[in-house]
């Protein structure tokens, strides 16, 4: 899903959202807009959002499989994007494991 528009305010900003893989463990990753709204004071706060947004969309237990078979240590599986407000609403998702 991409945000064309330069009024993030209205229509939200876009995160990419991954799995990072390593030798120890799976990690939620969130990719940050450069351009994001200046609404957004706390990255902990929308990184908890758009978490809670990827296990709603999609099976953890399943997602998390498909990741650490398909993706070397090191790596990072990107499983698509979610668009939130600063307030917290979710604008849209575009969200896919891997196959």
């Amino acid at each position: 899903m991409s945000d064309e528009s330069t009024d993030t305010g209205e229509r939200g900003d876009t995160f990419g959202v991954g799995i990072r893989v390593t030798e120890a463990e799976l990690r939620v990753v969130v990719r940050v807009p450069s351009d994001i709204d200046a609404g957004w004071t706390d990255p902990e706060s929308f990184q908890a959002l758009i978490e809670r947004r990827l296990w709603e969309e999609l099976d953890r237990e399943e997602t998390l499989r498909a990741v650490a078979s398909t993706t070397e240590p090191g790596e990072t599986a990107m499983l698509g994007s979610v668009t939130l407000r600063p307030d917290g609403s979710v604008v849209g998702s575009s969200l896919e494991a891997p196959s």
